[in-house]
């Protein structure tokens, strides 16, 4: 069959080459994979984690104190932080909600064996503390926090000004009235978010 056959020349031309969006959507794949892989590596090395993160927060407050400016950026990303904390200290299944139903369970007549899915001092086995945000993405979010506002720093249209002893203030006094509120709730309902030392049973003297 000759080269100038139409119908070779049409089978040859048909799927050769990739549209433009088959081309970027190829792309943004083999990165996403090697991101994916480079987060892989990092899962295994908590301490080194950690470390990393605290050298980012530092050089993003370095920044903050040597150009004296962006405090509402550090508000934000502080706040953020906050928040991040706070899920990461919180169980997965509120006990306040199990309780509510605990409490129609035996207002119905049912089943009142229902145990807490929290580990408490009166538990005989052990049961892990089961978080709302695990820790791999407590670091993962906070670490994409901090290189944003790392990132923001670079722009003067977020440096609004402010008066920043007002937003240091108000800062630790959030602080304190949510961790009050979180160590109260930690107390109300027996649960520790923590397994350090517990390796059989909860509440073992």
């Amino acid at each position: 069959m000759s080269s100038s056959d139409p119908t070779s020349a049409t089978f040859s031309g048909s799927g050769a080459d990739p549209s433009p969006i088959q081309n970027i959507s190829a792309q943004y794949s083999k990165v996403q994979r090697q991101y994916q892989q480079i987060l892989d590596r990092w899962t295994p090395h908590m301490l080194y984690r950690w470390l990393a993160s605290a050298g980012l927060l530092a050089v993003f407050f370095l920044r903050i104190v040597l150009a004296q400016g962006w405090y509402i950026v550090c508000y934000a990303h502080a706040i953020y932080l906050l928040n991040l904390l706070l899920a990461f200290l919180q169980p997965k299944f509120d006990p306040s909600i199990q309780d509510d139903l605990m409490a129609d369970e035996i207002e119905e007549g049912g089943d009142t064996g229902v145990t807490s899915p929290l580990p408490s001092q009166r538990d005989d086995e052990f049961r892990p503390f089961v978080r709302r945000l695990p820790e791999w993405q407590f670091w993962l979010s906070s670490t994409r926090a901090t290189l944003l506002a790392i990132f923001c720093t670079t722009s003067e249209i977020f440096d609004v000004p402010v008066y920043w002893p007002i937003l240091v203030i108000y800062f630790f006094v959030l602080f304190a009235l949510t961790m009050r509120r979180q160590i109260q709730h930690m107390i109300k309902y027996k649960y520790v978010p923590f397994d350090i030392g517990r390796k059989t049973r909860y509440g073992t003297k």
